[in-house]
């Protein structure tokens, strides 16, 4: 996703007219060796990490947006009659300089960020929001663009080109072209300053994460976690210049992975409350106030385009449409997720009981209990698992294996392309008629200076209007192994591993003339559909077979862990739906705010909400608080974090489609390649699914893999 916002009136004309002598310019603001001057000469225009600083980013971005500025105003100044080429595909031609640059940009800012771009990430935010409303909020470029949309039953356009001309005529409207010019004014302002707050709350968040990492003076204080895990705690330690103690990093969720683990409780009741106060100290790192400021700013900017709240004007272009859409759908879910939580609360605390615990069953005792209980209904246990998991086995074997089972699709590692950090790699990727069709980078393990979560996203888009292919990656945080030592990852990793890939699928399998149409460039609420759809694979016997190796025996997983590991599949599900309906129901109170509302604290609004929408389980806390919800604060999915869920019951019916109709097999695969892989945004989304399984979306699926009954 690109950040963009607004500038004043000043440095917008400034800019425009630095873009007269655009050569000469160009090489006195970059330098005639910024590696971002000109197009990459490596395949497939990857970029050349190897040449790539932090501080080369600024000047190629301000020229980028010269640039793009300049060509914003030559369109809209054209003399020429306004036709679809010369406005709409003018358009879609503009800003290479920019778009190569901040692709790269979006990739190191995210997974290997240092001061320099944490900076640059506060200081751009404006800019291009100033650049987003040079284009949707410039009077001369819409008149040109309605003109063209008025006469869209004459022109005898084909399917994509009239799908991108109703693209940009809905933009135009939705970002409030046809307000008047003092509410346009406001809008800027508004626009501007939601990007900031947002750049500063990514950059709050990660050092709030770093700073809250744990340090502990002995390893007893981590006892039950495995001997490897221990020694990397001893490595993270030394790392961050503690010698001799041990430390645990947060990642990005509520609830953390080692949890389930760790013995001593008073360890756990630290790292739990640790991962929840991140940003909530009062210092520096400190999200409330940004959060409060970016929720009224948004209802605001709402009310000025004539909507009641942010939400309804943000879930427009969804699938749901709006927010009393989602509130329906999120209700037939809450009452028996929380019922599940109930019953499950009730056999954890049993177990507390049955080993005279003495207390109360607490969030961080949660998951450590879950994992007993886990352990004694499925003799299952994390640790038998993970020596059938190493982490490039699994990507190889499994991740591939499945894409080339449904797609004929092959993978070849590269060697000889420049990388951020050694622990990546990067793959080409074969169609299966062995024609060049992508590359695919990995960067999987955790680092201090890389966001929390796992995503994927392009370094270079696909366009045939442009030329170019898809590059896409996917970053994830696994916790690296010490050295001479295998990664193994849990059954959770894995299945992270095919999601993000699931995601990398549809970016690859891109087939759009316009940028803007292409690929992952899609609503929220139907982008999560390839991503999760692609889970099911994990599981699949002929794909888990191929793949669940033991790193040292090299043999396969014994069929009794396979079974045990398909009966755990419902296991938890009460609270891990539970979590994540919390948090969808938080981002929806958030956004359907009215304007001149007043939050005086973060703690009792989310408090109300979860109340309001029955979701006040003191043992189960939302998957992400307010403070640290990237997701909804800075990473795009404001009112859209349902989108998880309604993209599960999208995954959950395609997968019910392809059982019906054969399982796994390639004509099924490119079937869901042509029919939503490689569509982007060319096609009604609601149609398109119709299209693919020949119905509508049906939530009984989702309910059952997830073991949860509507009474």
């Amino acid at each position: 996703m690109k950040k963009q916002t607004i500038i004043t009136t000043v440095l917008l004309i400034l800019l425009i007219v630095m873009s007269c002598n655009k050569e000469t310019d160009r090489e006195n603001l970059m330098g005639s060796d910024n590696p971002f001057m000109n197009v990459s000469t490596l395949p497939y225009q990857a970029p050349d990490f190897s040449n790539i600083k932090s501080t080369d980013f600024a000047a190629a971005i301000e020229e980028g947006i010269k640039q793009q500025f300049s060509e914003f105003e030559q369109i809209a100044n054209n003399p020429d009659e306004p036709t679809f080429e010369n406005t709409l595909v003018a358009i879609e031609k503009s800003g290479e300089l920019l778009t190569r640059t901040m692709n790269v940009f979006g990739m190191l800012s995210s997974a290997n960020t240092d001061t320099v771009l944490q900076k640059l990430q506060e200081d751009i935010a404006p800019k291009l929001v100033a650049l987003q409303d040079a284009l949707f909020l410039n009077d001369k470029l819409f008149e040109r663009s309605k003109s063209i949309y008025q006469k869209k039953d004459e022109l005898e356009l084909d399917k994509e080109s009239a799908r991108l001309l109703q693209y940009y005529y809905d933009k135009f409207i939705q970002a409030g072209a046809n307000l008047p010019v003092e509410a346009k004014e406001r809008l800027k302002k508004i626009n501007e300053e939601d990007a900031l707050l947002s750049a500063k709350f990514y950059n709050q968040l990660l050092e709030g994460t770093k700073s809250s990492s744990l340090v502990f003076n002995s390893a007893e204080d981590l006892k039950g976690l495995s001997q490897s895990a221990v020694k990397q705690a001893a490595v993270n330690a030394s790392d961050a210049g503690y010698e001799g103690k041990w430390l645990i990093a947060l990642q990005n969720t509520t609830q953390q992975p080692l949890l389930q683990n760790i013995e001593n409780r008073e360890t756990r009741r630290k790292l739990f409350e640790a991962s929840i106060t991140r940003t909530e100290k009062g210092d520096e790192n400190d999200t409330r106030e940004i959060i409060k400021r970016i929720a009224e700013i948004r209802a605001e900017k709402a009310t000025l385009l004539g909507y009641p709240n942010y939400a309804t004007w943000a879930l427009k272009e969804q699938m749901a449409k709006t927010p009393e859409a989602v509130r329906n759908f999120l209700d037939v879910l809450i009452s028996p997720a929380v019922a599940n939580a109930g019953k499950e609360i009730k056999d954890l605390q049993e177990i507390i009981n049955k080993e005279n615990g003495g207390f109360e069953l607490q969030p961080y005792d949660w998951n450590i209990y879950a994992e007993k209980l886990r352990k004694e209904r499925y003799n299952l246990d994390e640790e038998q698992i993970k020596p059938y998991f190493e982490l490039f086995n699994v990507l190889e074997n499994g991740v591939f294996y499945a894409a080339t089972r449904l797609y004929g699709i092959t993978f070849k590692l590269r060697t000889d392309l420049p990388v951020y950090n050694p622990d990546m790699r990067v793959y080409e990727v074969f169609d299966k008629d062995g024609n060049e069709l992508a590359l695919f980078y990995c960067d999987f393990f955790r680092r201090d200076n890389k966001s929390g979560g796992a995503w994927m996203s392009n370094l270079v888009g696909q366009s045939k209007l442009l030329g170019t292919k898809p590059v896409v990656y996917n970053v994830c945080n696994f916790a690296k192994p010490v050295e001479g030592e295998p990664a193994l990852i849990s059954y959770y990793d894995v299945t992270t591993m095919f999601h993000e890939f699931g995601h990398a699928l549809h970016g690859i399998f891109a087939d759009q003339v316009y940028p803007s149409l292409s690929g992952t460039n899609v609503a929220r609420d139907f982008v999560e559909l390839p991503s999760q759809f692609y889970e099911h694979w994990a599981l699949y016997p002929d794909i888990l077979e191929n793949y669940a190796k033991h790193y040292q025996t090299k043999e396969s997983m014994p069929q009794d862990l396979v079974d045990r590991i398909k009966k755990s599949a419902t296991f938890n599900q009460g609270y891990l739906f539970t979590e994540i309906l919390a948090a969808s129901n938080i981002d929806l109170e958030w956004h359907t705010l009215s304007k001149g509302t007043k939050i005086s604290s973060v703690e009792e609004f989310e408090a109300e909400a979860l109340t309001k929408n029955k979701l006040d389980i003191p043992q189960v806390p939302p998957r992400y608080k307010s403070s640290y919800f990237l997701h909804i604060w800075a990473h795009g999915y404001a009112a859209g974090y349902y989108a998880y869920q309604w993209a599960e019951m999208l995954d959950n019916d395609a997968f019910a489609w392809f059982e019906q109709n054969g399982g796994l097999t390639n004509e099924n695969g490119q079937r869901f390649r042509d029919m939503i892989l490689s569509k982007g945004n060319t096609e009604d989304y609601n149609q398109m699914y119709h299209n693919f399984a020949g119905r509508t979306p049906d939530i009984s699926p989702m309910l059952k893999s997830r073991g949860i009954t509507i009474q």
